[in-house]
């Protein structure tokens, strides 16, 4: 690993590079993020390269902290995998990082050290060292500077080959998706 940066958040080694932009609390980010199993297993192991892009929603309060414990365990043992096992148990206990109306509820008493107890609970991963690894500043800093440099403001976003695929909707299926990845790459 190139120790000035992590673990690249990267599946799949197509020529055809696609880009998730996903906030790790938000409900239609998981619905996109489901689908990189399935991409990758509609044969597109060998035609897409899929890079997830963290981006983090000020609006959903817990998303920073999240990021980083997510970006914290691509820097330790396991790497991308941990990152997924992270983003994984995030996902599918949403409602225990997610602020009633963005706003209220009993979470306005979690404490950020509380709040990466949990996921280390959830995932059994040790993440406080990496979470503290300079590293992880510095890629959540990259992660945000390429979404703004890229006009991607919203999550989740698909960038195919470098150019955002506004039409992709994460309510779309995996095979909607495929087609349209295709349609692309061969445009």
């Amino acid at each position: 690993m190139n120790p000035s940066r992590l673990e690249a958040l990267r599946w799949g080694d197509g020529p055809c590079r696609v880009e998730l932009f996903l906030e790790p609390t938000c409900p239609f980010s998981a619905r996109a993020y489901a689908k990189i199993d399935e991409l990758l297993g509609l044969d597109g192991s060998h035609r897409l390269s899929i890079h997830l892009r963290l981006l983090s929603q000020p609006w959903h309060q817990f998303s920073p902290l999240v990021t980083r414990a997510i970006l914290a365990a691509s820097a330790g043992p396991g790497g991308r995998q941990a990152a997924r096992q992270v983003l994984s148990a995030v996902f599918a206990h949403r409602e225990e990082f997610v602020l009633v109306d963005h706003c209220a509820g009993p979470l306005l008493d979690r404490s950020p050290r509380q709040t990466l107890a949990r996921i280390e609970q959830l995932t059994g991963l040790d993440l406080a060292e990496g979470f503290a690894d300079p590293r992880v500043t510095s890629e959540m800093k990259w992660q945000a500077r390429y979404a703004r440099q890229n006009g991607i403001h919203v999550t989740p976003t698909v960038m195919v080959d470098g150019l955002v695929a506004a039409e992709m909707s994460s309510k779309d299926s995996a095979q909607t998706w495929m087609a349209q990845i295709a349609e692309r790459a061969a445009a």
